[in-house]
């Protein structure tokens, strides 16, 4: 009799403390922060590397983001520039290394990914008649399909480096063939 009373309580016990995020557990709740990173590539075909290797150029694009928690609410458009861009040789090489684009600095409940969209994107290389204008956006409702068509989220396989886990993203452009890959981190905090 005695065994049969105590057998439950002890499948009970792991249970009810087992349950507990570890966050409760120590008297703190595990949150989560985001921190987005940009890296801008060319595809082994992109017109850049055919005809302009070691030229130099700028790009510029445009970000839309939404990261909106009960603790912090972010909504608006990131504009980052790379005026110094030089084509690299090697067809692996970035034109712009990873860099960080944005970092949240409150720590809120878990809710999902912020929502990024890369918008546009804009730039030149090279000079005179060998020059390669770059004009490419987002296809939108009602507009003629741009002749640069920018494909934004592009699903990549999630990894982790050195920053930590990571989700990625990528937008592509159809004719100049770029890619700007975004890798959202979700960095875990205590509320």
């Amino acid at each position: 009799m005695r065994f049969r009373t105590f057998g439950p309580l002890l499948v009970l016990v792991p249970v009810i403390f087992g349950s507990a995020p570890l966050g409760k557990a120590l008297g703190a709740e595990l949150g989560v922060r985001h921190r987005i990173d940009v890296m801008v590539s060319a595809e082994t075909d992109a017109p850049i590397l055919s005809r302009l290797r070691g030229a130099k150029g700028e790009l510029s694009f445009t970000v839309r983001l939404s990261a909106n928690s009960k603790e912090n609410k972010f909504f608006g458009m990131l504009r980052p520039s790379f005026p110094d861009i030089v084509v690299p040789n090697d067809a692996g090489k970035p034109l712009v290394q990873q860099i960080k684009l944005w970092d949240e600095e409150v720590c809120h409940q878990r809710r999902g990914l912020p929502k990024v969209t890369v918008t546009q994107l804009r730039g030149h290389f090279g000079e005179g008649e060998g020059r390669i204008e770059i004009s490419a956006i987002n296809r939108r409702i009602g507009v003629l399909v741009p002749p640069d068509e920018l494909t934004p989220g592009i699903k990549l396989d999630p990894g982790s480096d050195s920053f930590g886990l990571f989700y990625a993203f990528r937008a592509q452009t159809r004719n100049s063939r770029l890619n700007v890959d975004l890798k959202i981190y979700p960095i875990d905090c205590f509320l």
